[in-house]
């Protein structure tokens, strides 16, 4: 250790009262973090890209400071998609240090590890009070049946007014009007639970009929159109 001069002749005046890290709230105990190690949590976290082009929604459930599984789900930009590919094989089995200085080779991925890794040293995590943690694999469950990220898209004009296309259902195939050409419903197909029926074995048709559904008042439609073409 190297000190300047003006350190060097001090008189040593003791240090007083020890006051440690602050604890905080992770998998159901209040824990003094000092090292990387003492870090254990599941969170989520969102980040963007510097022309905000895309975003990417990152999920990590770390244990002792290692990342044990990690949930990358991107939107609006086509490179970022095959990013994510990389950033998932790159993120796990490292330290959540080691992560945040990885180039996880978009922005936006690298953006959502910094706010990710803010959210859990300070014991924001979704898993705080939960004791013992969430198992592996709980990332993965957040997707839900179907394995497939929750998409909403939405598209609008002023002269045309708005078309549904995509919502937490699914792909929206139709949507329903009343007689004032207001939205009451829609018909969607769940992509998920189409392509699980298909690699079953069902005819594509009936797969689709078997994963359709509505919502709202879509049978009491006046008219019905296709949000695409219509």
């Amino acid at each position: 250790m190297i000190y300047t001069k003006e350190v060097e002749s001090m008189c040593k005046v003791a240090k007083g009262v020890e006051h440690g890290p602050a604890p905080i709230p992770e998998e159901g105990k209040w824990v003094k973090a000092r090292e990387i190690k003492d870090i254990s949590g599941l969170t989520h976290g969102i980040g963007w890209c510097a022309p905000q082009q895309g975003a990417c929604k990152l999920t990590l459930n770390i244990k002792e400071g290692i990342i044990q599984e990690a949930l990358v789900e991107t939107i609006g930009c086509s490179g970022m998609t095959h990013s994510a590919a990389m950033a998932g094989e790159i993120l796990v089995g490292k330290t959540i240090l080691e992560a945040l200085n990885t180039d996880l080779v978009c922005d936006a991925i690298n953006t959502a590890m910094r706010e990710l890794f803010l959210q859990i040293v300070y014991g924001r995590s979704q898993s705080a009070f939960s004791e013992g943690g969430l198992a592996i694999g709980a990332g993965l469950e957040d997707l839900g049946k179907g394995t497939r990220s929750q998409v909403g898209t939405i598209y609008s004009t002023l002269e045309k007014g708005p078309r549904y296309l995509e919502l937490a259902e699914g792909y929206i195939v139709e949507i329903g009007l009343d007689e004032k050409d207001e939205i009451i419903g829609y018909k969607y197909v769940n992509m998920g639970k189409m392509m699980e029926n298909i690699k079953k074995g069902m005819d594509a048709i009936e797969a689709i009929e078997a994963a359709s559904g509505t919502y709202g008042r879509f049978e009491e439609a006046v008219k019905k159109i296709d949000p695409r073409h219509d």
